[in-house]
């Protein structure tokens, strides 16, 4: 059988298995037996399901070609997506997956600490093999409410005292202080949880040489900015064609009004899939993905241009 080429892949369910009491895992194949796209630790995947697309993390073994693997936890509130899952999807159904694409991946250096909350454990499963395939310094510690909403404690039970686990119910909020102490060169930290968790690590590690922190976000954070939007001229580079960007408008939602389509995923600026080339102009990034620095890309689902006007690579 072939590869896939690049693209939305046509997959079915071939596994679920209960990982925690809110916390299902879903394996995935092609109907036809052909090897899926490679990934690398850290990489998501789309999941379109009814109405929504969601991202998550791959969990499964980078060498395993021919499956996907991924957790889903289920959300209290949830708009339609977790809910799905759980309740609906089962094996044998057909689903569609994009991807995958990785913005979390490993970096070199010399100690990795990993920081965990709840499902934000999953992209940091591979990577810890990854760090033991290489014979890496790394520790992880994993927060969450309970044990028994904590996915893959037994997976990770192997690994002796590089996990800590701690559940709020037993030990309170993760000590960060303790745990990240004073800046250190050639550090890697990783951080995937809850907004709460990320902003927490993020006060900590200001002090920290630049690149040491690196974070995966499950939503978009809150933006503050609104009132300062103003509209710009956006062009498409391959033809000339120019639109104007409202302030309450993203430069997706006007090419989408036109007729011009992009991949898109999250609309919220966390999963990448609408990356564009940027020819000439300053970025103005709202997303969470991209460096602040950064001139050359764009994701027009949410952001814009510093100036008035934008070249894109369309």
């Amino acid at each position: 059988m072939t590869d896939h080429e690049d693209g939305v892949l046509e997959l079915e369910v071939i596994g679920l298995r209960r990982e925690s009491d809110c916390v299902l895992s879903v394996e995935l194949a092609d109907p036809e037996g052909r090897a899926l796209p490679a990934w690398e630790p850290g990489a998501h995947i789309d999941l379109e399901l009814p109405e929504h697309v969601r991202q998550y993390s791959l969990i499964g073994d980078p060498a395993d070609r021919y499956r996907y693997r991924i957790a889903v936890l289920r959300e209290p509130a949830s708009t339609g997506g977790s809910e799905y899952v759980h309740e609906v999807l089962r094996p044998g159904q057909p689903v569609e997956v994009g991807g995958p694409r990785n913005h979390f991946s490993l970096v070199e250096a010399d100690r990795y600490v990993l920081i965990a909350g709840g499902i934000g454990v999953t992209p940091l499963l591979p990577m810890i093999e990854s760090l033991c395939a290489r014979g890496r310094d790394w520790r992880l510690v994993y927060g969450g409410r309970t044990r028994r909403s904590m996915a893959f404690l037994s997976e990770l039970a192997g690994y002796g005292d590089r996990v800590q686990v701690r559940p709020f119910d037993e030990f309170g909020h993760l000590d960060l202080d303790e745990l990240l102490g004073a800046p250190e060169e050639r550090v890697a930290v990783y951080c995937c949880g809850p907004e709460g968790l990320i902003d927490a690590v993020e006060q900590r590690c200001a002090a920290w040489p630049a690149g040491t922190l690196h974070v995966e976000r499950f939503a978009a954070p809150v933006r503050d900015d609104e009132d300062d939007l103003r509209a710009f001229e956006l062009v498409l580079g391959r033809s000339g064609r120019r639109f104007p960007v409202p302030a309450d408008s993203s430069p997706l939602d006007v090419l989408e009004a036109a007729g011009i389509s992009l991949p898109n995923a999250c609309r919220d600026g966390i999963c990448g899939s609408c990356e564009t080339r940027v020819l000439s102009g300053l970025p103005l990034h709202r997303d969470s993905l991209t460096e602040p620095g950064r001139t050359d890309v764009l994701l027009p689902c949410v952001s814009r241009a510093q100036g008035t006007e934008l070249v894109l690579d369309l």
